[in-house]
């Protein structure tokens, strides 16, 4: 099984950006963990702060990996390009979010990927991204 991992704005921050809601742990520390968790499992990690960079690598992967585990960041809540790109594409996608975006300001509750994917883990830490990888075994 192929899992790609795709993180947009400031998510390459983690562990240095408001660690009380995101944590001290950086991501690429919590990849490496991940990664040996499920050796079974090839991976692929992009992060990026440019929207059309993420909209190419969904559309890189989308129709060659079994699925996509999106974290958009602040695109999730304006860009319809990634919705787009995500119903475009034949991989499954969870979209994945280490704050409750429910429970924060009234402009995170809205999504233009949660239609388009199968699923949202929201609130949960980085351990919505471990979660994600278990739902697609």
């Amino acid at each position: 099984m192929k899992i790609a991992i795709i993180n947009g704005p400031n998510l390459n921050l983690i562990g240095k950006r408001e660690v009380d809601i995101y944590g001290g742990e950086s991501f690429d520390d919590y990849f490496k963990t991940l990664v040996s968790s499920f050796p079974g499992i090839e991976f692929s990690f992009f992060q990026s702060n440019v929207e059309g960079e993420l909209i190419n690598e969904i559309q890189r992967v989308g129709f060659s990996y079994d699925a996509i585990i999106i974290n958009p960041g602040g695109y999730t809540h304006t860009s319809v390009a990634i919705g787009d790109a995500i119903a475009a594409v034949t991989a499954k996608v969870i979209e994945v979010h280490i704050s409750n975006i429910f429970g924060r300001e009234d402009f995170r509750k809205l999504s233009h990927v949660s239609g388009k994917a199968v699923g949202i883990i929201s609130g949960l830490g980085l351990k919505g991204y471990e979660l994600a990888v278990r739902y697609f075994l």
